[in-house]
């Protein structure tokens, strides 16, 4: 396929676990097409991008040109304490539930600066930009990119599942309208047998009546969603294929699964030695995983911007010990704590971590730990995870199979689908306010990590999912994955798009200057 010279602008949202996908998404287009890539967003947002480039590039400048790639990172002007938040806070990362509800009605305002880059764009290229990709809760792009005389795409970071779920909800609220049996309530747009129970909704869900800031957010900005051209989801057709039904039925758009968004390395090779980074912790986590054998470890970590309660950390390092498996355990002081403060000896049971350290049992590794690496090591064995989308998928693109612990936005939703629809996981709890027993915690390991039984099936699962995620993406000279076809298909849409918007400016210019005649 031949493409010309073309522009694509994307605006994320301001978070990192959008922030990167879209990244991946920029730099797979760019590749294939050689188009120009404008990410846009607020300054702080533009430095991490920057790092991000640089930490994978031997060079990178301020336009962030690096490995051959045109990605252009434009900033788009935002001043928080304008909207009663903390100075420089441009990340719902270490915000309090109010302040990210703060944030994300405060992006809104993001849709000015936009116009204005657009505008400029315009006026430097003589044309609108191809298309404006934007996050599912930027729905006010769509009338941007109609105002601008190009289209919209809106590309959801999140799975399908998760996505057409956590949009059904707050556009329905259906646990206040309809009638729960035991907690129980059916979606609208999902098929009757898949219920959803009250207790995986965050409690700001559960208080909302349509009338609250969240409500009046999320509706507005995922009713917009719902006119752009389609949808691009970070998923694959043949792991999700209830999810991709269910978005593509109930909200009638194309959507085009191009993901997993993965770093192609970590889907080529079998051990992790061109994944391995120079940097500590990463090394020592190496290390300690290589002096074990396969399927061993159990690697635990709630992502970037969740902990848990302060009882929910004692009971699990209760089980984990209990259980006599070796783990490794990314850990932040707990809910209402500094997430990046000192941690104290005090939130786990005395003299944990040196009995840990000395038995080499355990290895606890605070704030960070390289994820991927650690889940395409020979060594892990399972993943109790928060569920967010990002980690499912690196989980399952190397076969680890999930211990579910969702913890906010659509986690409960993956976690229900990776139970129910892909058999590759158990959950073990749901929230901050939950109560565990470290009995439980033993228990559950010892289910998922049996090779036999349950486990065994859950780990067959995994690996079966993991060849269908390798599949998806190969892109050879006599194969196409289906995730390679879509993102063919999604370029093919709007390079017609463009075709049909210039054919029609042309007809209305012709008409515009045809002499008038009299009936």
């Amino acid at each position: 396929m031949a493409f010309d010279r073309e522009h694509i602008v994307m605006l994320p949202m301001i978070a990192k676990g959008h922030l990167i996908p879209f990244l991946a998404l920029a730099k797979q287009i760019q590749q294939k097409t050689g188009f120009t890539i404008t990410i846009a967003t607020t300054p702080l947002n533009i430095q991490y991008l920057q790092a991000t480039i640089s930490s994978t590039s031997s060079s990178s400048n301020t336009q962030s040109h690096s490995n051959n790639f045109d990605i252009n990172l434009a900033e788009l002007p935002f001043c928080s304490s304008d909207f009663g938040l903390p100075q420089d806070t441009e990340s719902t990362e270490n915000l309090s539930l109010k302040q990210i509800g703060d944030l994300c009605a405060a992006t809104v305002n993001l849709e000015v600066p936009a116009r204005r880059l657009i505008l400029d764009i315009i006026e430097k290229e003589g044309r609108p930009p191809l298309c404006i990709i934007s996050d599912m809760f930027f729905g006010w792009a769509t009338n941007l990119a109609k105002s601008s005389g190009t289209v919209n795409v809106t590309f959801t970071t999140s799975g399908a599942y998760g996505s057409a779920a956590f949009m059904s909800i707050w556009l329905n609220l259906p646990h206040r309208s309809t009638a729960l049996c035991d907690g129980y309530f059916t979606l609208p747009g999902f098929p009757d047998q898949s219920r959803f129970h009250i207790s995986q909704l965050h409690h700001y869900i559960k208080a909302a009546n349509g009338t609250d800031s969240w409500s009046k957010f999320y509706q507005s900005q995922f009713s917009l969603s719902t006119k752009s051209l389609g949808w691009l989801c970070n998923t694959a057709e043949e792991i999700e294929p209830l999810g991709l039904e269910i978005l593509r039925h109930y909200f009638r758009l194309p959507v085009w699964s191009i993901g997993p968004l993965i770093p192609k390395d970590a889907l080529k090779n079998s051990s992790t030695s061109d994944l391995r980074v120079s940097r500590q912790p990463a090394e020592k986590c190496m290390e300690w995983l290589d002096s074990y054998g396969s399927d061993s470890v159990v690697y635990i970590s709630f992502g970037s911007q969740n902990t848990i309660s302060e009882t929910q950390m004692m009971e699990l390092a209760i089980g984990l010990e209990e259980s006599g498996r070796a783990f490794i355990w990314v850990i932040r002081p707990p809910v209402g704590y500094d997430m990046k403060g000192e941690f104290r000896a005090e939130w786990l049971p005395r003299g944990f971590e040196d009995r840990m350290c000395k038995s080499k049992k355990g290895l606890l590794v605070h704030n960070w730990a390289p994820q991927l690496e650690i889940l395409s090591h020979k060594s892990t064995g399972a993943f109790v995870s928060h569920c967010g989308w990002n980690s499912v998928l690196e989980s399952l693109s190397q076969g680890v199979p999930i211990i579910g612990w969702p913890l906010a936005a659509e986690q409960a939703f993956n976690s229900k689908m990776l139970v129910e629809e892909m058999g590759v996981s158990v959950e073990l709890t749901r929230g901050v306010e939950s109560v565990i027993v470290g009995k439980e915690v033993k228990r559950l390991i010892d289910l998922v990590m049996d090779k036999s039984g349950e486990g065994g099936e859950m780990r067959e699962k995994a690996g079966a999912i993991k060849a269908q995620i390798r599949a998806a993406i190969r892109e050879e000279a006599e194969f196409k994955g289906s995730s390679a076809k879509k993102m063919d298909d999604f370029l093919e849409t709007i390079l017609s798009a463009r075709q049909e918007h210039k054919s029609i400016i042309a007809d209305v210019k012709g008409k515009e200057s045809a002499p008038y005649t009299a009936d």
